[in-house]
């Protein structure tokens, strides 16, 4: 083999690290749905109603969102492997906490460890692919990041009804404590490939500018912020809501409106591969301006309430499609907002505080969105669907000219 047809040496690493990273960050976003996928065994065990059963998502949400912001910090101080260690065993409590459950305030304990947990994920994730990864490769990191998460999602509810129903409610608990065991294990194994690089640590000190709350002085991490948060409420309403929308505005059987809502999972997921592509072409912002852009007016489309009903699915996954597109430049432009004046050292905090703004999105877009649900303007939920992606192309070209 020539010297021109090696690979080049950062290769075998990068492939290591954007593993081991994706993988655990789709055991992250498994746990976002512990509880959810239990609600039709727990609610008649412990007799709650939807809105009690729903609380335990709101406390899960409140502490990964607060969470986050702290999180930040210790991953700065600390490195980010001992930080995903502490969230995966967190994990592991949130599971065998569930499985010992005699009444709600443990459901509102497991909720709160699993919230913990998930605190420490983006933070740590993005510390470790902007610090290990190579730089020409970091598109496609945070490509394969994001859709690793759409696959923890897609793998929770099989496996966690599929122990229920062979078993019990408490024996799926503690297969997903199982998970995260597992996922331990691997992390402690390959920990040395995630470890903060020795030149980092002794640069860090020097990195640092201002003090360590600096960075909240700075325009582009409260645009970044303000981002997160607008793209996500966004896709909280589609998530929380797509299904009795379609219902109402097209005629759809629940099975074919529930048909629905994957499709725009499945479209994002793909939009996210090719999203890794086009976000090595390095024009983050216009990136996310065309594909935000485009997912506002098919959202604007959905709203009309005119559309055959053939068109539904393929628009769903057009919509879906297009926020993924973004997803790797989003990333990339975090990146770009935390290097540009606190360097590599503030990593961990720029990416705790800007994506608490993700979980403070999630747990604000059923309380802004329902009351237009209870009036029945289901049109109006999807033009503020649009307004909000509308609203996050303006924060993003922002960021580019913000301090």
């Amino acid at each position: 083999m020539t010297a021109a047809a090696l690979p080049p040496p950062a290769t075998t690493q990068d492939l290591e690290v954007i593993t081991l990273i994706g993988f655990v960050h789709g055991v992250s976003h498994f746990f976002h749905l512990l509880l959810p996928t239990l609600f039709p065994w727990l609610m008649p065990e412990f007799g709650l109603s939807f809105t009690g059963i729903g609380a335990t998502t709101t406390v899960f949400f409140i502490v990964s969102g607060i969470g986050q912001a702290m999180a930040g910090f210790l991953v700065d101080r600390f490195g980010a492997a001992r930080v995903l260690a502490g969230g995966i065993i967190c994990f592991a409590l949130a599971g065998i906490t569930l499985h010992f459950a005699t009444g709600y305030p443990m459901l509102v304990a497991a909720a709160a460890f699993a919230g913990l947990g998930n605190a420490v994920f983006h933070p740590a994730d993005f510390t470790v692919l902007n610090h290990r990864v190579s730089p020409a490769r970091l598109g496609h990191a945070f490509s394969v990041h994001g859709l690793s998460g759409n696959l923890g999602w897609a793998a929770a509810p099989l496996f966690m009804t599929g122990l229920a129903t062979a078993f019990d409610w408490r024996t799926a608990a503690l297969g997903a404590s199982g998970v995260a065991v597992a996922a331990l294990v691997l992390l402690a194994w390959r920990r040395r490939v995630i470890a903060e690089p020795a030149e980092h640590a002794a640069a860090k000190s020097a990195e640092e500018t201002g003090s360590t709350f600096a960075f909240l002085g700075s325009r582009a991490v409260w645009l970044c912020f303000l981002f997160f948060f607008l793209i996500t409420a966004a896709f909280g309403v589609i998530q929380n809501f797509a299904s009795p929308i379609l219902q109402a505005l097209y005629g759809l059987s629940l099975t074919t409106a529930a048909l629905a809502l994957s499709t725009y999972l499945v479209g994002g997921a793909a939009g996210i591969v090719l999203g890794g592509f086009l976000a090595q072409k390095q024009a983050h912002e216009w990136l996310i301006t065309a594909a935000l852009g485009l997912a506002a007016c098919l959202a604007m489309l959905l709203a009309s309430g005119l559309l055959p009903g053939w068109i539904i699915l393929p628009l769903m996954g057009g919509i879906g499609f297009c926020t993924g597109v973004a997803g790797p430049s989003r990333d990339l432009l975090v990146r770009k907002a935390a290097t540009a004046r606190f360097g590599k050292a503030a990593y961990g905090r720029v990416y705790g505080f800007v994506y608490s703004g993700l979980d403070l999105g999630l747990a604000l877009a059923p309380v802004i969105f329902g009351g237009l649900m209870d009036a029945r303007r289901f049109g109006s939920v999807l033009v503020g669907i649009a307004i909000f992606q509308t609203l996050a192309i303006f924060t993003a070209l922002r960021v580019g000219k913000a301090d």
